[in-house]
C-alpha cells in the first residue's frame, strides 16, 4: 500500500471509530454527497446521449418494464440494506457489529449492486445508452477501486479476525448462498 492509501484508510478508521457526536454529523454530508454524484451521473448520461446523438435505449414499454423492474429492486435492497445498517448506510458512520444477515449473508457488498441495478434501471427507463454502458460501469470501477484501496483495508484494521473470516466466507461482488456458514451477528468492538 502507498503512503496515500494508508493515510485514507487511517482517516476512515479514526472518524468511524470517533466521537458518536462525529459520526452522526457526518452522516447527513456523506448522504448528499453520495446523492449529489448519482444525480450528476444521470445529468452526464442525459449529456453525453444528447452531444453524442445515441440512439434511445429499448423505447417502449420493454425498456420501461426492464427498467422499473431493476430499479424497483436495486432501490428495494438499497433500502434493506440501509435498515440492517439502523440507517448508517454511509462509511463514516458504521454500525457497532459486521452485518452478516440478510443480502450480507449472500454477498459483501449489496448497497453497491444495489446502487448499480438500480442505475441501470433507471438508465432503461430514460432509454440512456451511456447511463447503462457507459456511467453507470464507471460508477461501478470506481467504487470497486474505493471498496479495495480503502474500505476493506479500515474494515479489516477495525474488525480485524471477524471481518477477514467473513470475507473469505463471503463473496465480493457475485452473490452466493450461504447455508450455515456465516451467524447472524458478531461483536467486534466496544
Amino acid at each position: 500500500m502507498d503512503r496515500r492509501e494508508v493515510n485514507l484508510v487511517s482517516l476512515l478508521c479514526s472518524v468511524t471509530t470517533g466521537p458518536g457526536r462525529r459520526r452522526r454529523l457526518l452522516t447527513p454530508v456523506a448522504l448528499a454527497i453520495v446523492l449529489g454524484l448519482l444525480v450528476l451521473l444521470v445529468i452526464a448520461s442525459r449529456s453525453t446521449d444528447r452531444v453524442f446523438g445515441l440512439p434511445a435505449l429499448l423505447p417502449g414499454a420493454l425498456g420501461a418494464s426492464i427498467g422499473a423492474v431493476l430499479l424497483g429492486s436495486g432501490l428495494a435492497t438499497w433500502a434493506w440494506t440501509i435498515a440492517l445498517f439502523k440507517g448508517r448506510g454511509v462509511p463514516v458512520n458504521p454500525p457497532r457489529t459486521l452485518v452478516m444477515v440478510g443480502p450480507y449473508a449472500w454477498v459483501r457488498n449489496p448497497m453497491l449492486l444495489a446502487l448499480v441495478a438500480s442505475l441501470v434501471g433507471l438508465g432503461f427507463l430514460l432509454h440512456s445508452v451511456s447511463l447503462v454502458f457507459v456511467w453507470t460501469p464507471a460508477f461501478f470501477m470506481l467504487n470497486l477501486i474505493e471498496l479495495k484501496l480503502v474500505e476493506e483495508p479500515e474494515l479489516e484494521r477495525r474488525l480485524g479476525g471477524t471481518y477477514r473470516d467473513y470475507r473469505q466466507r463471503v463473496p465480493m461482488l457475485l452473490p452466493k448462498r450461504p447455508g450455515a456458514r456465516v451467524a447472524k451477528r458478531c461483536p467486534t468492538w466496544p
